[in-house]
C-alpha cells in the first residue's frame, strides 16, 4: 500500500518499511529545538530522568534559540536564558543562538531571533527530516518537505537522553490549491481561509499537506506562513512536497545531505479539499479565535488602535516587502509596529529595496515605530516591559497567529489575524480595510 510524504518520513525515522496511519512507532530524531520559555523545564527534565551528570544524545542535533522573553528586565525571564546558556557550556552544543546584551541585541553576533525563521534560515530544516520543537508552530518547518512538530517539556527531555521518540502516525488531510494568486492576496489569505472552512479542531492530530499550482509558485517564506498555522487547525503537522524551490533555499544554507521524499502515487488521504485561488479574497480572523473568519470589506467599520507587523508567521523580509508596497508614499493613521522575526531579517529592513527606498525608510516615512529588535516580542505578550505588548484593552490588525484573549497583553484587548496586505491597508486608514483599496 502507498504512503503520504509524512508517513513515508516516519518510517524513515522508525527503520520501518511501512507505517499507517494510528500505529505508534518509535522515530529517530534528526533536531531537536528548545527556546528560552520552555529550555529550562526540558532541561529539567532531563536532568532529573537521566541525572545530573548525564550528557545529551547528539550535542549537535540540538538547538537552543533564546527568542520569547529576552528584551526584558524581567529577572526570572533573563534567568532562563543564563540556564540555557549554562546547559549549553556543559553539554558542548554546538546551535546556542546566545544573547547577552539585551541593551543592545546588534552586538550579539550569535543572537538570531524567532525560533522558527532562525531554524530555516541556519538550515536546520532538511527535506526528509524529524525535527521536534517545544513551541507549537514547530510545524512551520514542514514547508521544508519535513516532519516538524511541537511538543511538550517531558517528551523533549526524553529526546535529549536518547534521540527518539514514541509517536502516532497521523492520517493526511490534503489541500490542493490551484488557480493563479490574485495580486492582492497572500499566504495567509489562504491559510486563515482553511482554518475558517475546518475550524480549530478540523485537523486535529491530522497532518496539513498543500500542494497545487499556487503552493508551487510560492516563495518559501509564504509556504512557511502556511505550515506555520496548521496548528491553529489543531493540526500534528503541515506539510509541503519540497521541489527546486526548497532545495535552492536549504543548499544556499547548509551542505548537510538530505532525502526527499514525496507521495506514492497510490496513497491514501483522510480527506482532499480543492480550491479555486484566484476566486479567494482578503479575509481576516476576528477575535477571539483564528477560524473566526470574514472578509476584510465585511470589517470596514471596525475602528482600529494600533497594527503590529511581526512574529514567525508574518515579520519575515518578504512579509515587510508586502507591508512596503502598500504603505510606500502614504502615511499610517494608528500606531504601526516593525518587529522582524530574525536578526537577518532586521538587517534586511535597511538594505533591501522596494522601488527605490530600503524598508525601513518607507516604514519611517510612513510614520510606522522604528523597526525594533528581532523577537516574539508582543505575539506571547510577555513581561509587562515587552515591546508592543498591549497593557489595555485596544483593537489591533496583526499579522500574528493567535488572537485569544489574553494572547498580546491586556485579556479584553481585540485581535483581527490578517496578512501584510491587510494589515499595511489598515494602518492607513485606521480602519479593518481590504487590501484592495490600494493594491
Amino acid at each position: 500500500m502507498g504512503m503520504t510524504l509524512t508517513e513515508k518520513i516516519i518510517a524513515r525515522a522508525a527503520d520501518r518499511v511501512q507505517v499507517e496511519p494510528g500505529e505508534n512507532v518509535w522515530v529517530n530524531v534528526d533536531v531537536l529545538m528548545t527556546h528560552d520559555v520552555c529550555g529550562p523545564g526540558t532541561i529539567g527534565v532531563f536532568k532529573r530522568e537521566f541525572g545530573e551528570n548525564a550528557q545529551v544524545w547528539d550535542a549537535d542535533k540540538i538547538v537552543l534559540i533564546p527568542d520569547h522573553y529576552i528584551f526584558t528586565e524581567d529577572a526570572r525571564a533573563n534567568r532562563n536564558v543564563d540556564i540555557l546558556r549554562d546547559f549549553a557550556h556543559e553539554q558542548g552544543i554546538k546551535y546556542f543562538y546566545d544573547i547577552r546584551d539585551r541593551s543592545n541585541f546588534k552586538a550579539n553576533p550569535d543572537y538570531k531571533g524567532v525560533c522558527h525563521i532562525a531554524l530555516a534560515q541556519e538550515g536546520h530544516t532538511r527535506p526528509g527530516e524529524v525535527l521536534f520543537g517545544t513551541d507549537s508552530h514547530t510545524c512551520n518547518a514542514g514547508a521544508f518537505g519535513q516532519f516538524a512538530t511541537g511538543i511538550g517539556n517531558t517528551d523533549a527531555g526524553f529526546i535529549m537522553g536518547t534521540g527518539k521518540l514514541l509517536i502516532k502516525v497521523p492520517a493526511t488531510m490534503r489541500f490542493v490549491l490551484d488557480g493563479e494568486m490574485p495580486d492582492y492576496l497572500l499566504a495567509k489569505d489562504l491559510i486563515l481561509q482553511i482554518i475558517g472552512d475546518i475550524s480549530v479542531s478540523g485537523a486535529t492530530y491530522r497532518t496539513m499537506e498543500f500542494a497545487g499550482e499556487a503552493v508551487q509558485n510560492m516563495t518559501m517564506e509564504e509556504r512557511m506562513t502556511l505550515c506555520n498555522m496548521v496548528i491553529e487547525a489543531g493540526g500534528k503537522n503541515g506539510v509541503i512536497a519540497p521541489d527546486e524551490t526548497t532545495f535552492d533555499y536549504v543548499r544556499s544554507r547548509t551542505d548537510k545531505p538530505f532525502q526527499a521524499v514525496y507521495n506514492d502515487p497510490d496513497a491514501k488521504f483522510y480527506s482532499d479539499r480543492t480550491y479555486d485561488v484566484s476566486q479567494l479574497e482578503p479575509v481576516v480572523a476576528k477575535p477571539h479565535s483564528p477560524d473566526n473568519r470574514a472578509l476584510a470589506r465585511e470589517c470596514r467599520d471596525v475602528k482600529i488602535d494600533r497594527v503590529y507587523i511581526g512574529s514567525c508567521t508574518g515579520g519575515k523580509t518578504s512579509d515587510f516587502l508586502n507591508a512596503a508596497r502598500v504603505l510606500k508614499g502614504r502615511k499610517v493613521k494608528v500606531p504601526t509596529y516593525i518587529v522582524p522575526a530574525t536578526q537577518k531579517v532586521y538587517d534586511d529592513l535597511f538594505t533591501v529595496k522596494y522601488e527605490g527606498e530600503t524598508l525601513s525608510e518607507i516604514f519611517i516615512e510612513a510614520d510606522c515605530i522604528e523597526p525594533t529588535a528581532p523577537s516574539c516580542a508582543a505575539c506571547l505578550g510577555g513581561p509587562k516591559d515587552t515591546f508592543g505588548r498591549m497593557n489595555k484593552p485596544e483593537v489591533c490588525v496583526s499579522t500574528t497567529n493567535r488572537n485569544f484573549p489574553g494572547r498580546m497583553g491586556d485579556k479584553k484587548a481585540q485581535i483581527y489575524l490578517a496578512s501584510p496586505y491587510t494589515a499595511a491597508a489598515s494602518a492607513l486608514t485606521g480602519y479593518v480595510t481590504d487590501p484592495r483599496e490600494f493594491i
